[in-house]
């Protein structure tokens, strides 16, 4: 099959090496690209999405809308922003580029059985879910709490971090059937598993969280949870009152986000 995978950085590019060692034709676009994006998607029979979440909502009007699209972006709230497309699914969890490249045991979910098909390998396997807005709601939050274990310095191994991080999961419960979404899936990969690993370096959220206990507010690199967080204070998310580690990080946060 012609694959494009729309994002050229790490995780774009872990990922599109699974799919070149299953024999597929694989056509990478960023904006480095020398090729235009109605060249990149030509012929496609699927496309990846893997561009910072900043960056969506520009490239999605530019996209054919009849063709299945798998959304590895993290950092999206809603799907309604997909509603144009004939065929979208998700992928997302716990799973550096690093560890996927390095072919380390990796566990994610998906919203599709075809996303197995196309990026399962015995080393890379996926849990099922028809949960669309759950998945992508966990990859948002789990972002935006990381930054908040970093300001507090919250470590690994610690009884402040383990409280953290069940107090952190019951609000995402909270966030999510609020939002519609299943409570559920707070259990699965792109929940637990995920906030886990991003509440800790080498995670850019948690590394930015760090930053800020010394004042640096201005990030090097794209930190995805400032984004959701932004968006959450602009009304994007309905944020329950019992919510209150990030009701308090959105009101510590208007310095920078």
């Amino acid at each position: 099959m012609r694959i494009t995978v729309l994002g050229a950085g790490a995780f774009g590019s872990a990922l599109g090496h699974i799919l070149e060692a299953k024999k597929h034709d694989v056509t990478y676009f960023s904006l480095t690209s020398t090729i235009t994006l109605e060249e990149a998607v030509k012929d496609a029979d699927y496309l990846v999405l893997v561009i910072p979440s900043v960056a969506v909502e520009e490239m999605l009007p530019k996209l054919p809308k009849n063709l299945p699209l798998v959304v590895a972006t993290k950092g999206i709230l809603n799907p309604a922003i997909f509603a144009d497309f004939e065929d979208f699914m998700v992928m997302s969890g716990p799973g550096f580029a690093a560890d996927i490249e390095k072919h380390r045991k990796t566990k994610l979910v998906a919203t599709d059985p075809r996303i197995r098909d196309l990026f399962e390998t015995p080393w890379l396997k996926f849990d099922l879910t028809a949960d669309e807005k759950g998945v992508l709601l966990c990859g948002a939050l789990k972002n935006v709490y990381a930054i908040y274990a970093g300001w507090h310095n919250l470590r690994p191994g610690t009884d402040k971090y383990d409280k953290f991080i069940e107090t952190a999961l019951q609000e995402f419960k909270l966030i999510l059937l609020n939002n519609g979404a299943n409570p559920k899936t707070v259990e699965l990969p792109c929940g637990r598993g995920d906030l886990i690993l991003t509440c800790d370096f080498p995670s850019r959220n948690f590394e930015f969280g760090q930053g800020l206990i010394e004042g640096k507010t201005k990030p090097e690199k794209t930190v995805e949870g400032i984004t959701a967080l932004k968006r959450i204070k602009s009304g994007e998310l309905k944020v329950p009152a019992a919510a209150g580690i990030l009701q308090d990080l959105m009101k510590e946060s208007d310095a920078w986000a």
